[in-house]
C-alpha cells in the first residue's frame, strides 16, 4: 500500500517529482524511491508503506534485469503467491517475496492481458522503454485511486489530487465541480476539482506513447456477466464458500492487521469469518457515542464475544469532532459530505498499532442494502410522467419529495439523484447565484454509469455500486486512511466474489422487503438474529447533533447563514448544509 506520482515532460526536473512525491508522505511512510530515463524524460517517485515482505525487496520503483521495465505500485495483490508459483513454472526467477515483483514478472510474461489475472486492489505505472509507453492500471473494482492529466503533449499522473496542485500551485479549478459536489455530495468520476485532472476508470489500462503524444483507454473487465440457473439454497452455499476463501486471502499480511467492527451485518460477518483463520489474536475496532441513538456497542459486544477478538474501543465526543475536524479537512483529497467518520476511526485504528484493516464497503451494493433498490418501482413511475407534472415537486419543502424533479433529466443520472441526490437544481442554483438552465446542463451532461439490462433491482444495485460506492465511499476510506498510514481492505469487493454475485439472478440475489437477503441466508448459522433482523444503521456520527453547536461549522456567509437557520429549524439535514459549507469554504492542500 502506498503512494505514486510521475510524468512524462521535457521541461520538468527530479526536484519537480519529489515534490509531488512528498505531497503523499502520509500514504507511505517507510520507504521513498524515484527513477529517471533522461533520456526520454520520465520520472517516477513512489512512497511506501510496507505490509508484505517489509524488507528492502519491497523497494519501488522495482525494475527488471534488463534495466527496460520499471514499475510503481499501490495496493495488495491477495492470490500473489499462486501467480509467482505458476510464472516460477514458466522459468521466472524471484529475489523477493513481494507482490510488486510478481506484478512485475506478470507483466513481462503476459503484456497487459496480465492485470485481469490479478486479484487485489491496485493503481500502478509501468514504463516500458521496449515499447517507448508508459502505462497505467486501476483495479476492477477502483479500490485504488489513480489520476491523470494530459496537457501539452505531456502526461502526468499521481494517487492524489493535492499532487498536481503540489507540481503546478496555480493549477486551475473545474469551474463546475460545486455544482457536482452540492448535488451528488462528491465529485463523480471521472471529474475532479482541477481542470484536465480525471480518474482513471477502474478495471481500465491506459498507454501514453511518447512521440505520439496521444492516450489509447481499454477496460480489461468483461463487458456483460451471464446469469446461471441456480437453486437458492446452491446460491447461498456458493456466496458463503467464496467469501470464506476471499477473507481468507485478504488476511495476508506481515504486519499488524484488524477489522473495523461497527456492528452491522457486514464488519459482524467479517469478524466471525476471518476468525478460523487467525493464527493469533484477531484484532477488531470500534468506536461508539454516549449519544444511546447513534451507539451499536450491544452489538459490537455481542460479535467480539463470539469471535474472542482482541478488540480496540474508543468513545467519540463532539469534543472530538471539534478538535479532529480541521486536520480531517487537510486529509480530504476531494470534498466530500461523508468521510470524517472514517477519518477518526483510521485514526484511532493507527494508534492501536495496526496498518491494515478489513471493512465491510461493497455488501449494501452487491446485495440490495440500502433503499434504492425498494425504490427502484417509483422511478419506473416518474420518468413516464410528463416534465410540467414533475416540476410542481419543487413546491413542496421536503427534500424527499423536491428530489422528485430529478427524474425530469431522463437518464442514469437522474435516477442516482432522486435515490441519493442532496440539493435539487433550483437550490444548486441559488446557492452558487448561477444560472439554473446551465446547472441543468452540466447534470445532464454526466453520465453516472451506463447500464443495458432491464431489470430494476439490477439497475439500483448497479447504480450504488458504479456510483456511491466507487466515487464516494472507495475514495473516503482511501484518502482518510492513507492520511494515517493505514491500510483499508475490501474483502466484499474480492474478484472472485463480485464475478460471483453477479451471476446471480436478480430473483435469487435480492427479496423485497428483506435488504442483503442472499447474504444473510448464506450465513445464517453464525450471524446472530439479533444483528441481521433489525432497522439498519449507516456508520454515521451524531453530526447532527454537534454541528448545531460546533464553532468549526459555524456560517461565514448570508447565504450559509440563510441554509444553516434552515438546518437547526429541522427543515434541512446536516448533510446538505454540509455541502453548502464545504462548496465556499473547501481548498486543496499542496502538501500533506
Amino acid at each position: 500500500m502506498c503512494r505514486l506520482a510521475g510524468f512524462i515532460d521535457p521541461g520538468l526536473k527530479l526536484t519537480d517529482l519529489i515534490r509531488m512525491r512528498d505531497s503523499m508522505y502520509r500514504g507511505g511512510p517507510d520507504d521513498q524511491g524515484t527513477f529517471v530515463d533522461e533520456d526520454s524524460r520520465v520520472y517516477l517517485g513512489h512512497n511506501r508503506l510496507s505490509i508484505i515482505d517489509l524488507g528492502p525487496g519491497g523497494h519501488q520503483p522495482m525494475s527488471d534485469e534488463g534495466g527496460q521495465v520499471h514499475l510503481i505500485y499501490n495496493g495488495e495483490v491477495y492470490n500473489y503467491v499462486a501467480l509467482r508459483d505458476e510464472l516460477t513454472a514458466l522459468g521466472h526467477k524471484f529475489k523477493t517475496r513481494s507482490d510488486t515483483e510478481v506484478i512485475l514478472q506478470a507483466y513481462l510474461q503476459w503484456g497487459n492481458m496480465g492485470f485481469s489475472r490479478l486479484n487485489g486492489m491496485f493503481a500502478l505505472a509501468i514504463w516500458d522503454k521496449r515499447k517507448n509507453s508508459m502505462i497505467l492500471a486501476r483495479d476492477h473494482a477502483g479500490i485504488k485511486p489513480l489520476y491523470y492529466a494530459v496537457r501539452g503533449g505531456n502526461l502526468y499522473f499521481a494517487s492524489e489530487i493535492k499532487a498536481f496542485r503540489a507540481l503546478q500551485p496555480d493549477w486551475p479549478e473545474d469551474k463546475n465541480w460545486k455544482i457536482f459536489f452540492l448535488a451528488f455530495g462528491h465529485i463523480p468520476a471521472p471529474r475532479t476539482t482541477l481542470q484536465q485532472v480525471q480518474s482513471l476508470a477502474k478495471g481500465s489500462i491506459l498507454e501514453f506513447e511518447i512521440g505520439q503524444s496521444r492516450i489509447k483507454l481499454h477496460s480489461f473487465i468483461p463487458g456483460h456477466d451471464i446469469k446461471e440457473k441456480v437453486a437458492p439454497g446452491e446460491a447461498a452455499l456458493r456466496v458463503r464458500s467464496t467469501l470464506e476463501q476471499a477473507i481468507r486471502r485478504h488476511l495476508i499480511s506481515d504486519a499488524p492487521l484488524g477489522i473495523f467492527l461497527s456492528g452491522g451485518i457486514d464488519s459482524s460477518l467479517l469478524t466471525l469469518l476471518a476468525k478460523p483463520w487467525v493464527k493469533e489474536h484477531l484484532h477488531t475496532l470500534s468506536v461508539h457515542f454516549n449519544e444511546s441513538g447513534y451507539s451499536e456497542k450491544k452489538y459490537q459486544d455481542q460479535v467480539v464475544q463470539m469471535a474472542g477478538s482482541r478488540h480496540h474501543e474508543y468513545v467519540v465526543t463532539s469534543a472530538d469532532f471539534d478538535l479532529q475536524l480541521p486536520d480531517a479537512l487537510r486529509a480530504m483529497d476531494q470534498p466530500s459530505t461523508d468521510a470524517i467518520n472514517v477519518y477518526m476511526i483510521s485514526g484511532y485504528a493507527h494508534r492501536a498499532g495496526l496498518k491494515s484493516v478489513l471493512s465491510g464497503i461493497g455488501a449494501d451494493e452487491l446485495f440490495g442494502g440500502y433503499p434504492s433498490v425498494k425504490n427502484s418501482s417509483w422511478w419506473q413511475w416518474l420518468v413516464k410522467c410528463p416534465g410540467p407534472v414533475l416540476e410542481l415537486a419543487t413546491l413542496g419543502t421536503s427534500d424527499r419529495y423536491r428530489k422528485i424533479k430529478f427524474a425530469t433529466l431522463k437518464n442514469s443520472t437522474g435516477e442516482y439523484l432522486f435515490y441519493r441526490g442532496l440539493h435539487t437544481i433550483d437550490r444548486i442554483a441559488d446557492i452558487l447565484e448561477a444560472d439554473e438552465t446551465e446547472v441543468r446542463h452540466q447534470l445532464d451532461s454526466m453520465q453516472t454509469a451506463s447500464w443495458n439490462g432491464e431489470d430494476r433491482l439490477e439497475k439500483a444495485s448497479w447504480l450504488e455500486y458504479h456510483a456511491y460506492m466507487h466515487n464516494q465511499l472507495l475514495k473516503d476510506a482511501d484518502y482518510m486512511s492513507m492520511w494515517h498510514s493505514l491500510e483499508i481492505r475490501v474483502p466484499f469487493l474480492d474478484k472472485e466474489f463480485v464475478e460471483l454475485v453477479n451471476t446471480m439472478p436478480s430473483d435469487i440475489r435480492f427479496k423485497p422487503g428483506q435488504p442483503k437477503f442472499l447474504l444473510i441466508e448464506s450465513c445464517k448459522d453464525i450471524l446472530p438474529e439479533a444483528i441481521w433482523n433489525r432497522p439498519k444503521q449507516g456508520f454515521t456520527l451524531p453530526f447532527e447533533l454537534w454541528m448545531k453547536t460546533s464553532e468549526q461549522v459555524r456560517p461565514q456567509t448570508p447565504k450559509e447563514e440563510k441554509y444553516f437557520q434552515a438546518f437547526k429549524q429541522g427543515r434541512l439535514s446536516w448533510a446538505r448544509y454540509w455541502a453548502i459549507k464545504m462548496a465556499g469554504s473547501w481548498k486543496l492542500e499542496a502538501r500533506s
